[in-house]
């Protein structure tokens, strides 16, 4: 049970705690009923407020929709200014324009352009929008002109800054540059960098807004025209400085001095390169009397023919890098479209030009094979070679023209060709079958003028080998013993395949050569002469093979070519020396008489002996008095047939004077005998010397 005071106190904490419960209550009551106050408060000032703004919403609303109204008039207006200021302006182009179109582009092309693209849109503007009206075609009318105008400064233009190449940039840029040390670029400018540009913008705006392309025609024209000047001016410069220094290079860029000067090109050069090895060997005295050539003088035809081909083979070259430069300038002017086209016809005059005589030297060749002069068809044997060395370069240059364009080079190749192995084959049979035997055979035995014409044909096709092969090989005439070789290895060894080919060719010419010397040599009814004869030409014959290298190229498919001509060579000397049996055989051992010494001779004895030194002398006079009329031009085998003579005559004739020069077989011993040893060696010093 609680204790009294301890309930009392518990009673009085309750009764406080109720007490401050009671006044919270009252607190919160109070606030509450503020606050509702102050809620009624609000939503009135609310209320008063939306109703104010729906008020002012009312009145601004309409206001703000005038406002718009009236601007959207405004801008309408000033719209309609504007359009009617631009439609106005088409209606003065013309006005504005005419005097500049009038007056041309020459010297302010920017402006004339400017007015040009005004014109056409009023031409646009008025075929839209009013396509009857007057305004249309004035400037239709003024647009033309000025189309006329940029056509015609287009021409102006190219007409007077395309100017022809000259022939001394044209050989800077097509020759001698391996030989420089330090190599500079020859570039050409064929029009001014400023026309240039100018020509390029007139064609573009002819091709996007003239629609026309005539302009095309005249720049293929023109620069057609400029090409093949070009090309014909280097022609004519070789002609006038070959006449004059034979020399016809000049370098067009000045050289430092610490750059070596560029020599000329090489020029082919064969006839006459050839013609100095046969003047070689004429100082050396194998051709003949006294070392003089039985050749024909062909000094000013030959250097003639030398300058015609070096001409062409340079404006074959010449052409290459001009038609070059020409579709690197024209890549600039022309659509890239029409490019292709264009430089088709432009290089047509040039390149026809360069056929045309391509087929005037084949025509020309064709007639100097018939009256067998093959000399003249050796010129084209260089021009062949530089044909095939510029073919890649002219298929690169002629790609994308036309299938007839393409094959022309190659058209030319083949009529070269062809014609080269018929020179080829009728210059063999020429030397198997030439029937001059008598009229023109040397009466001192010298040198044939058909071998020093075979030689000398032979020796030129040296620079010329893998031509001349092609060329025998092309008409499927000639063939070796193991056939060509198979597509897969042709390439490797087509230069060892016409090396044999020609080989085989040049040992069946020399065959030939051979057999027509034999045949020749019978007209002389000396065989003497006729051992002399062969003698000179076989000597002459190998001599000519190993000075010029012909021996190697022979050697090829005949090992054992130069131990026959030896052998042939001894063979003739063999002969000749039995010529000499006639004098030497009246005083050899075995048909002298027999006696004893100390005996008289008889007089049967007396006249024998007589009758051998009369013989021997009568025989030695005779002998050298026709032999000195022979000729071995050959120093070194006239003075060893000499003295090979000279030691079996003078050992024979001092035995036989030494046996008989002190016999008493005549009171007049001065008459028989005429002649001591020496003199006998004297007498055959003088052989084959005309002069002595």
């Amino acid at each position: 049970m609680i204790p009294p005071q301890e309930a009392s106190a518990r009673r009085r904490e309750i009764e406080d705690k109720l007490k401050q419960e009671e006044e919270t209550l009252s607190f919160i009551r109070d606030s509450l009923e503020k606050s509702d106050q102050l809620t009624k408060n609000m939503v009135s000032i609310l209320s008063s407020f939306e109703s104010r703004l729906m008020k002012l919403e009312n009145s601004i609303i309409p206001v703000h929709k005038q406002t718009e109204n009236l601007q959207r008039l405004q801008e309408n207006v000033e719209k309609t200014l504007s359009c009617l200021d631009h439609v106005i302006s088409y209606y003065h182009v013309a006005s504005d324009t005419e005097k500049i179109i009038r007056e041309g582009p020459t010297g302010r092309l920017e402006e004339y352009l400017g007015s040009m693209a005004k014109i056409q849109k009023a031409v646009e503007y008025f075929q839209d929008n009013s396509p009857d009206s007057p305004e249309l075609n004035k400037v239709k009318l003024l647009f033309e002109r000025g189309k006329e105008s940029l056509e015609s400064e287009f021409r102006s233009l190219m007409t007077r800054h395309s100017k022809v190449v000259s022939p001394v940039l044209i050989l800077d840029l097509i020759g001698g540059d391996d030989e420089l040390e330090v190599q500079e670029d020859v570039a050409l400018e064929h029009l001014p960098e400023s026309v240039l540009q100018d020509v390029i913008r007139i064609s573009r705006w002819l091709v996007e807004y003239g629609r026309n392309q005539d302009f095309m025609n005249v720049y293929y024209q023109i620069r057609s025209s400029q090409l093949d000047r070009s090309i014909k001016g280097l022609k004519e410069h070789f002609r006038k400085s070959s006449s004059s220094s034979g020399v016809p290079y000049s370098p067009a860029i000045p050289k430092r001095k610490d750059t070596p000067t560029k020599k000329p090109p090489k020029r082919p050069g064969t006839i006459r390169k050839a013609q100095n090895l046969l003047k070689q060997y004429s100082q050396h005295g194998l051709d003949g009397k006294k070392g003089g050539s039985n050749l024909i003088p062909l000094e000013g035809r030959d250097d003639m023919l030398d300058v015609e081909t070096d001409a062409y083979i340079h404006c074959v070259s010449a052409f290459v890098k001009l038609a070059q430069s020409e579709y690197q300038l024209l890549a600039d002017i022309i659509p890239e479209h029409h490019q292709k086209k264009t430089f088709d016809s432009l290089i047509q005059d040039a390149l026809d030009g360069l056929m045309l005589e391509g087929e005037n030297i084949v025509s020309a060749a064709r007639k100097a094979i018939i009256r067998h002069d093959f000399s003249t068809v050796l010129t084209v044997f260089p021009i062949l070679r530089h044909l095939k060395q510029t073919k890649p370069e002219f298929d690169q240059v002629l790609q994308g023209t036309a299938a007839s364009t393409k094959n022309k080079l190659p058209g030319l190749i083949t009529s070269m060709e062809t014609i080269g192995a018929k020179a080829l084959e009728d210059f063999a049979d020429n030397i198997k079958n030439d029937p001059d035997k008598e009229y023109n055979m040397p009466k001192d035995g010298t040198v044939h003028e058909l071998t020093s014409n075979a030689i000398l044909f032979l020796q030129q096709l040296l620079d010329f080998q893998e031509t001349a092969g092609a060329m025998l090989a092309s008409q499927g005439t000639w063939h070796l013993p193991t056939g060509p070789p198979t597509s897969s290895s042709a390439t490797s060894y087509s230069s060892e395949f016409s090396k044999r080919l020609l080989s085989t060719y040049i040992c069946k010419v020399l065959g030939n050569l051979q057999l027509n010397l034999l045949s020749k040599s019978k007209v002389y009814e000396d065989p003497a002469l006729s051992a002399i004869f062969l003698h000179n030409n076989y000597n002459y014959i190998l001599k000519s093979l190993e000075k010029s290298e012909l021996i190697q190229l022979v050697a090829v498919t005949q090992k054992t070519a130069e131990r026959s001509y030896r052998e042939h060579i001894e063979q003739q000397i063999q002969t000749y020396q039995r010529s000499w049996l006639k004098v030497t055989d009246y005083i050899t051992e075995k048909n002298l008489p027999v006696f004893q010494s100390g005996v008289k001779l008889r007089d049967k004895e007396r006249q024998m002996i007589k009758e051998r030194f009369k013989g021997f002398n009568d025989g030695l006079e005779e002998l050298c008095k026709i032999q000195k009329a022979w000729a071995i031009p050959d120093t070194e085998q006239r003075d060893k047939i000499r003295q090979a003579q000279k030691n079996i005559v003078k050992e024979t004739y001092g035995a036989f004077l030494h046996r008989f020069g002190n016999v008493s077989f005549t009171k007049n011993p001065d008459k028989y005998i005429k002649y001591q040893v020496e003199q006998v060696g004297d007498m055959i010093d003088r052989l084959f010397d005309t002069s002595a």
